[in-house]
């Protein structure tokens, strides 16, 4: 999808290159994918500016296991699980703790012979059973596979299995976005971005939408979305090149000093509410409503309370109220 340069958007396009030329204008080369059929043909077009906002959620990322080439079994990728009944009557091992592995869990092991699900955060102990289910345990990390089926756990314990599901997270991947090395990913870390959108020496030209992760998506990419739409218009300015970047090298020293890896650079988590803010800040806007923070919090730990059941039940109807008056506030207003 792209917005030409008259103003119009183009949603039947795929975009194949985008290069910043000597004029420091962005080269967009594009085809056309309309099934339907239109003029079709390739396109090369220049914009003043780019918006990246092609999502991390279509390149998987897998669990680098020692022996898995020789390991006879299936694999698979939560990003292409439908449904539970091909995995009937088989020993299925679940490699991850976030929302995918929780769902695919209980959905699976109605019809699995067992499931086991191996997170890399737990200490190396012998397996735990999971509560309500006479087949499912709960493992450390993976240590090895075999080429006789075997998974060997940290904790020196072992199961055959029948089917490895990588319920990972994603890559970030941006094969059409030529910058000379100058915009890397490494280690799922998006770099070097000014508050995870602008690259320094590319802003305000060339921004990113969306490459926080484990956030209430929405919420903070329509502030993104905004702050950018006012740096463009020029409504909003941005620091220097080089405040940009020392507050980069600034995020990354406290996400060192917290012990935590490269790959968790944009995990916002409970960081997010306070960039919401100074989103906000930065458009003019008054801070994100309390009530919001609280119920991401509420279905988090609800989550961990009910993961059988924490889409039916809740404990946070009082903040469904404050909602629900928030939004008879925004439609009265609307309707004036």
């Amino acid at each position: 999808m792209a917005a030409t340069p008259g103003g119009s958007l183009d949603t039947a396009r795929e975009v194949e290159t985008v290069e910043r030329d000597r004029d420091g204008r962005w080269q967009v080369d594009s085809r056309s994918v309309d099934e339907a059929g239109g003029d079709g043909g390739d396109e090369s077009e220049a914009f003043d500016g780019v918006v990246v906002c092609n999502g991390h959620f279509t390149e998987p990322r897998i669990a680098e296991i020692p022996g898995i080439d020789a390991w006879p079994g299936k694999q698979l990728h939560s990003h292409n699980y439908r449904v539970p009944e091909p995995f009937t009557d088989q020993v299925v091992l679940i490699i991850g703790s976030a929302a995918s592995a929780v769902d695919i869990s209980r959905d699976i092991v109605r019809y699995a012979k067992e499931v086991h699900i191996s997170n890399r955060s737990l200490p190396d102990e012998p397996p735990r059973k999971q509560p309500g289910h006479d087949n499912m345990w709960l493992h450390s990390m993976i240590a090895s596979t075999h080429s006789d089926g075997t998974v060997v756990f940290q904790d020196g314990s072992s199961v055959q299995v029948d089917v490895i599901i990588h319920c990972t997270g994603y890559n970030y991947h941006f094969p059409f976005l030529k910058t000379n090395g100058i915009i890397t990913v490494d280690d799922n870390c998006v770099g070097p971005l000014y508050k995870h959108v602008f690259p320094p020496s590319h802003a305000p030209s060339l921004a990113f939408i969306g490459i926080p992760w484990k956030v209430a998506p929405f919420l903070m990419f329509e502030l993104q979305s905004k702050w950018v739409a006012g740096v463009l218009s020029r409504r909003i300015s941005l620091p220097t090149k080089e405040e940009m970047l020392e507050d980069v090298k600034a995020w990354y020293s406290q996400l060192e000093s917290a012990g935590w890896p490269k790959r968790y650079t944009h995990n916002m988590s409970n960081k997010q509410f306070e960039y919401h803010d100074w989103l906000a800040k930065q458009c003019e806007l008054p801070p994100v409503a309390e009530w919001r923070n609280l119920m991401y919090e509420a279905a988090g730990k609800n989550r961990v309370a009910r993961p059988e059941s924490y889409r039916d039940e809740w404990d946070d109807d009082h903040l469904i109220s404050q909602a629900e008056e928030d939004f008879r506030k925004f439609s009265y207003h609307i309707h004036l």
